[in-house]
């Protein structure tokens, strides 16, 4: 007996006016991502995937591996790019022609979500199903290069920004901890910043402090900065979780300036109260909010601070209530004065949680595997997706309108084009929809990319 046919080759809408409007899966070769094709031209520049494989240890049998770890690596990460947040997806996606050539293998499917999750869940052990594992070190070592050949020439000054998250944890994931502050089960991750660069993420338990970690992992991003631009003057920035003795002995040890919000209290309350009742005269008077600046060398009752340090206050009347901030700094009063400090360094770092944001739009938040290892490894390739957007901002984008867009809105505006996949012996073909709205951007970023 002949086997039912299930499949419905064509599906009917609605007309339009006199017209019928049918749909059939008869296009052939298609894609939704043709803008990939810049992303594989950045890369390309930035020769991102060669060195990414060579973070990794590969100990399969040669004679018996269809997918090399500089293909998967650059599948994983193009697929971030593009908005695929999940191993699942790739199931389908191992037969799109145009990631399929993207990531090098033109002519034959990539790898299946269980290859991938195969190279993701490597610990080392080099067992029957696990054969392939990272160095995170390298791969550390990897954003900071990243970040350090994004400039043609050395700066005369950095600002590092340090900063935590929480990523929401809903399975039985190893190191998971319920967090008092945001009130629910999570991972603690820490990131560091260069402007839009990312040169470090961390991803750490939930019961451990803010800064736990940050000073040895300051110390190594400094050595590497360093050791390609000696005289670059280095400042750390963060919020009252990053205060710690411990931190900013290391800097002024070590040459590296700082500016790190400092948690109020009454006795740092009690030394603003003339500029607080300043600001508060002034507030009632204008209608409008007020502040007044001061500085004055503090140290700890307790004797947590090895030495005095110097500290910006700032007094602030608003809405009928005081809102008062402090800031301690090791840079002098000579190069920042107290109002300049606080409202163009300090409030600056504000920016860095736009720059987490698009960490978790390229989907750094799905750390669903049962190990931190592996939660770490799909960390680090949002992070990687995210530096070779990054590429295509500095790289391609410009001088255009989106050259300061987010991670999002380049994926929507730039990479996704529909496009018909032609493969023959001599040549790959990509026909473009001609109804594409940004013709001209996507040729102005092709022609800036190949320069």
């Amino acid at each position: 007996m002949p086997r039912t046919e299930c499949t419905q080759p064509s599906f009917d809408f609605a007309p339009h006016f006199s017209r019928r409007v049918t749909a059939r899966f008869d296009g052939g070769a298609m894609t939704s991502d043709a803008g990939g094709l810049l992303l594989r031209e950045t890369a390309r520049r930035m020769n991102l995937f060669p060195r990414l494989a060579e973070c990794f240890l590969d100990g399969r049998n040669a004679d018996r591996v269809q997918h090399s770890v500089e293909e998967m690596v650059a599948q994983r990460v193009y697929g971030l790019a593009l908005g695929y947040e999940d191993l699942n997806d790739h199931e389908q996606l191992r037969n799109d022609p145009l990631l399929r050539v993207m990531a090098g293998e033109a002519e034959q499917a990539l790898a299946g979500k269980s290859t991938l999750n195969r190279l993701e869940l490597g610990d080392g052990s080099m067992n029957r199903y696990k054969k392939i594992t990272f160095w995170k070190p390298a791969l550390e070592e990897l954003l900071v290069d990243l970040f350090l050949e994004a400039y043609p020439t050395a700066p005369a000054e950095i600002v590092l920004d340090f900063d935590t998250t929480d990523v929401e944890l809903h399975g039985d994931q190893e190191g998971k901890f319920f967090h008092g502050y945001y009130d629910h089960y999570c991972y603690l991750p820490l990131y560091v910043f260069c402007g839009e660069h990312i040169l470090c993420s961390r991803l750490r338990p939930a019961n451990i402090d803010a800064a736990a970690g940050s000073r040895k992992i300051l110390a190594r991003i400094v050595e590497q900065i360093r050791a390609r631009w000696p005289q670059v003057r280095i400042v750390v920035r963060g919020d009252s979780g990053f205060c710690r003795n411990e931190l900013m002995d290391w800097c002024e040890q070590n040459q590296v300036d700082y500016v790190l919000g400092l948690a109020r209290h009454s006795r740092l309350r009690t030394m603003i109260d003339k500029e607080m009742t300043a600001a508060r005269q002034q507030a009632q008077q204008s209608g409008k909010a007020a502040r007044v600046f001061r500085e004055f060398d503090y140290e700890t009752v307790s004797g947590t601070w090895s030495r005095a340090r110097r500290i910006v206050a700032k007094a602030e009347y608003l809405d009928d209530k005081e809102n008062p901030r402090f800031v301690v700094t090791s840079l002098p009063a000579t190069s920042w004065a107290p109002q300049e400090l606080y409202e163009k360094l300090y409030c600056a770092r504000g920016d860095m949680e736009n720059r987490i944001k698009e960490q978790f739009s390229l989907f750094a938040h799905r750390v669903s595997a049962s190990t931190m290892r592996a939660n770490q490894l799909r960390v680090f390739f949002s992070s990687l997706a995210y530096a070779l957007l990054c590429g295509l901002r500095r790289l391609g984008l410009r001088a255009t309108d989106l050259a300061e867009a987010q991670c999002a809105t380049i994926r929507t505006r730039l990479l996704k084009i529909g496009a018909q996949i032609r493969v023959s012996v001599r040549h790959v073909w990509i026909s473009m929809a001609s109804s594409y709205p940004w013709q001209g951007l996507f040729e102005q970023v092709w022609n800036q990319l190949r320069c």
